[in-house]
């Protein structure tokens, strides 16, 4: 049992093998439909149990922004109707979902001062999206309960002393050895990607720095990174700026083909 368990496993990992925007090799077992299916659902979850801002300058303002970063999108993406809600929520937080949904919480208002730097958190949020990274963590997230299925299964056949306490310790393996270092590997690749997509669009770069700059202002955790889902304050913003060449060259080729963000609030 435990052998046919593996060999399930091992199929599963080869046929979902994919590579994401930066060439990194991730695992995707669900289908697009799918991962669609899982975003319309969440979303609609959250608009009925979430308040939403009405102030139509407010929301003109994001889906103006929105609407810049998305045109800049693979045609696949680009192409698709996208819903745009604010959400009245203090947190400084934004998210994309499978399926062409973005949330924005009216909190992030405070910290992402200006277009450019509210572009740098939709570009961050959709990079999730369209490098799916949900897809990999839902996937993730199965390999991983098969995983330590299997383990069980054997300490029961084994008869093994102390299974529980064996058992609590594959878990704790699980979460910082894999799920955490897998989101801040998503986190770094979604930074790197949205810069591209925001300088793409015309909005500055530069400004993807003192956005994260304000959000550390604004209140990080004290939470070691290895313990964390999200690199660093510092980190991040050294990779930016490692990146930020790229991302001004794509800023001055995009504003040479005429885009030039207005939006305004």
């Amino acid at each position: 049992m435990k052998k046919l368990m593996m060999v399930v496993l091992a199929t599963a990992v080869l046929a979902g093998c994919k590579t994401s925007p930066t060439g990194r090799t991730q695992i995707a077992l669900y289908s697009d439909q799918q991962m669609s299916q899982m975003g319309q659902a969440s979303f609609a979850e959250m608009k009925k149990t979430q308040p939403i801002n009405s102030d139509p300058k407010v929301n003109a303002y994001v889906k103006c922004i929105a609407d810049d970063v998305i045109s800049v999108l693979p045609r696949e993406y680009a192409q698709q109707a996208w819903e745009v809600v604010v959400f009245e929520e203090d947190s400084a937080n934004a998210f994309a979902l499978p399926g062409g949904y973005i949330g924005v919480h009216t909190g992030l208002l405070k910290v992402a001062v200006n277009r450019d730097q509210l572009a740098t958190v939709l570009g961050h949020e959709v990079a999730h999206v369209i490098a799916e990274h949900s897809n990999e963590r839902v996937s993730q997230n199965s390999l991983i309960q098969t995983g330590l299925q299997v383990g069980g299964a054997a300490l029961d056949i084994g008869n093994v002393q102390y299974r529980g306490e064996i058992m609590q310790a594959l878990g704790l393996g699980a979460q910082f050895g894999v799920v955490l270092p897998f989101s801040r590997s998503h986190e770094s690749e979604a930074d790197i990607v949205g810069l591209d997509l925001m300088a793409k669009a015309g909005f500055n770069p530069e400004q993807s720095v003192s956005l994260w700059q304000n959000m550390s202002a604004a209140g990080s955790s004290g939470t070691p990174e290895f313990m964390s889902t999200h690199p660093a304050p510092g980190n991040r913003i050294k990779e930016l700026q490692k990146h930020m060449p790229t991302a001004l060259k794509a800023q001055q080729a995009a504003k040479a083909q005429g885009r030039n963000p207005q939006c305004k609030l």
